[in-house]
C-alpha cells in the first residue's frame, strides 16, 4: 500500500508462502505489491534490520532561494499568500520558473513554516449552556425565501431570538434594515411571549444599527439600549466584530430556520401571501410547532428566567413634527397625512419598525404604516383619503394636479377609475366624479364595496358614477332595536336578602 512500510511479519509470511505459491500470490497474501516481492527475492533482510535512508527522491527546486528570497518576506509579514511569493520568484527568475509547477511545493513549504513559526491562532472554547442564562438576538436576510405579498416581492429581514439552553426561538419580520427600533420592539415581543427574561442578552456588534448616524445619535441609542436591558434586569453582551462563532447558537439556527420555512412553503404550495399579516401568522404558526418539540427543555429553562417587569418599555424612536397647511407632516423625509383640524399643531411621532403613531399631547391622533424615504427621487407620500376628502369635496379640481394625487386612492380599482375618467371625460368632470366616489366611500364607510362596484362597472364597459354606485350599495340596517320592558324590582326584595344573610 502507498505510504505504508513493510513489517517483519509481512516479510516472514511472504517467505513462508513463497515455498508453496508463486511470487504474485505470495505477495498478495502478504499485503504488498509484486514489485516489492521482487526486491525481497533479491534481498530477504528483514525491514527492521535494514538501514533505509528516506528523503526526497528529487532535488528541492526552492533550496537555494528559500532563505534568500522567500523567508525574509515571510518574516516581515506572515500573511503573504503563496501565490504572491510564486509571482515574486517568477519575476526574479523568469527562465527558471516559467510556469506554476512549483506552486504546490511552495504552498506546502509555506504551510509548514507557518505551523512552526507563524503566529498563535485563535481557539474556540465550546460552552456548556446554562438554563436561564443567555438569550441571543440577530437579524438575517430573507431574500432567498422569495416571499411575495399580493404578487410584489417583499424586501425584508427576519429578527431571530434564541434561548441558548432550550433553543426556544421567536421570529419577527423586519421590513427594511437593522435598527434599534426593530431590535427593541421584536425583543420585547419575544420576552413577553416567553414570559420571562434571561440573565444575559447577546447581540452582534450592532454596527448596522449605527450606520449613517451622527455621534450624538449613536450615543443616544447606546444609552437607550442600556436602559432597555436594565428595564428587564438583563446584562448586555456583544460578540467581537467578525467573530460570528461567539454568537454561534443563533448563527447555526439561522440556517435551520430558513430550511424549515422553505419546507413549510413547499407544503403550503406558494410563496405568495395576500397580506403581510398573513405572512406573519404563517411564521408564528411555524415557530410554535418548532418550539413544541422543545417543551421539556423550555419548562426547565422557565424556572431559571427572571420575572418580567410590570410593563413594557420604550421600543420606538420619537420625533416632533409640525402639521403643515398641506394637512400632513414629515417624518424621515416621508410625508404622512393628518386630519386638517391638526394643521399648525406639533405632534409627537413614535416611529416603530412597521408603523408610526402620532400624538397631540397624550392623545393619539394619527396612525400610518411606515414607509422609507429615499435620498434621491420623488418624495414618498402616505395619504389616508379620509383626512383630505372634505377639503377635496369643496375643491374637487385640486385633485388633478395634487402632488400626492396617486397616493389618495385607497385601492387599485379607484386608480383605474381615475385613469378612465381622464381618458373619457374633461378634467373638470373627471375630478368631480372621482371626488364623488371617494366621498361616497368615506361617508358610507364602504370602501371595499365601492371598489367592487367600480370593478363591475368597468368590466361591463361603463364608466363608474357616484350617484349610480350609491344606489347599489347594500343598505345598512338603521332600524332601532325593539323596546324591551324592564321591570324594576321592589326594594323590599333586597331587605329579604339581607335578612336571609343574617
Amino acid at each position: 500500500m502507498p505510504y505504508k512500510f513493510i513489517t517483519d511479519e509481512q516479510l516472514r509470511l511472504y517467505m513462508t508462502d513463497r515455498k508453496t505459491h508463486g511470487q504474485r500470490t505470495a505477495a498478495a497474501r502478504a499485503g504488498f505489491s509484486e514489485r516489492t516481492a521482487r526486491r525481497f527475492d533479491v534481498d530477504a533482510t528483514l525491514p527492521s534490520q535494514r538501514n533505509i535512508k528516506r528523503g526526497r527522491t528529487v532535488s528541492d527546486p526552492l533550496e537555494d532561494i528559500w532563505d534568500k528570497d522567500i523567508l525574509p518576506i515571510l518574516d516581515k509579514d506572515n500573511s503573504v499568500k503563496p501565490i504572491t511569493l510564486l509571482r515574486h520568484i517568477q519575476s526574479l527568475y523568469p527562465l527558471r520558473f516559467p510556469d506554476d509547477r512549483v506552486k504546490r511545493t511552495l504552498e506546502r513549504r509555506v504551510r509548514g513554516w507557518r505551523a512552526l513559526n507563524g503566529p498563535e491562532k485563535d481557539i474556540i472554547f465550546r460552552q456548556t449552556p446554562e438554563p436561564g442564562y443567555m438569550g441571543q438576538s440577530d437579524f438575517t436576510d430573507a431574500a432567498d425565501l422569495s416571499i411575495t405579498i399580493a404578487g410584489d416581492p417583499l424586501v425584508h429581514r427576519l429578527y431571530h431570538f434564541v434561548l441558548v439552553y432550550s433553543r426556544w426561538e421567536h421570529v419577527g419580520v423586519v421590513l427594511v434594515g437593522e435598527s434599534f427600533t426593530a431590535l427593541a420592539e421584536n425583543l420585547q415581543n419575544a420576552l413577553w411571549s416567553l414570559g420571562g427574561a434571561p440573565e444575559n442578552h447577546r447581540t452582534d456588534s450592532l454596527s448596522a444599527a449605527f450606520r449613517n448616524l451622527s455621534v450624538e445619535e449613536k450615543e443616544d441609542i447606546t444609552k437607550r439600549y442600556s436602559a432597555f436591558v436594565e428595564h428587564y434586569g438583563m446584562e448586555a453582551s456583544r460578540n467581537n466584530r467578525g467573530e460570528s462563532h461567539e454568537n454561534g447558537a443563533i448563527e447555526s439556527h439561522h440556517g435551520h430556520l430558513k430550511t424549515a420555512i422553505k419546507q413549510a412553503l413547499i407544503l403550503r404550495g406558494s410563496n405568495d401571501f395576500d397580506t403581510l399579516d398573513e405572512y406573519r401568522r404563517f411564521l408564528d404558526e411555524l415557530i410554535a410547532r418548532r418550539n413544541k418539540h422543545r417543551d421539556q427543555d423550555i419548562q426547565t429553562e422557565l424556572k431559571s428566567l427572571k420575572a418580567l417587569p410590570p410593563r413594557r418599555t420604550t421600543d420606538y424612536t420619537e420625533v416632533v413634527s409640525r402639521v403643515t397647511k398641506t394637512s400632513g407632516f414629515l417624518v424621515k423625509q416621508v410625508f404622512y397625512s393628518a386630519p386638517s383640524r391638526l394643521i399648525g399643531q406639533r405632534l409627537r411621532v413614535h416611529i416603530y419598525d412597521n408603523r408610526i403613531e402620532a400624538y397631540l399631547g397624550s392623545t393619539h391622533v394619527v396612525s400610518h404604516s411606515r414607509e422609507r424615504g429615499h435620498g434621491k427621487g420623488p418624495r414618498i407620500h402616505v395619504i389616508n383619503y379620509h383626512h383630505v376628502i372634505h377639503a377635496l369635496k369643496r375643491k374637487p379640481q385640486a385633485l388633478a394636479n395634487s402632488i400626492y394625487r396617486d397616493s389618495i386612492f385607497p385601492r387599485t380599482e379607484y386608480s383605474l377609475a381615475w385613469t378612465l375618467f381622464q381618458k373619457k371625460l374633461s378634467r373638470r368632470d373627471a375630478c368631480r366624479q372621482m371626488v364623488g366616489i371617494l366621498f361616497l366611500a368615506h361617508e358610507e364607510a364602504c370602501e371595499a364595496e365601492v371598489a367592487h362596484l367600480i370593478s363591475r362597472e368597468i368590466n361591463a364597459g361603463r364608466l363608474p358614477c357616484a350617484k349610480k354606485l350609491k344606489l347599489n350599495i347594500t343598505k345598512k340596517n338603521t332600524d332601532l332595536p325593539p323596546d324591551i320592558p324592564v321591570v324594576q324590582p321592589s326594594l323590599s326584595v333586597f331587605d329579604t336578602l339581607l335578612e336571609d344573610r343574617a
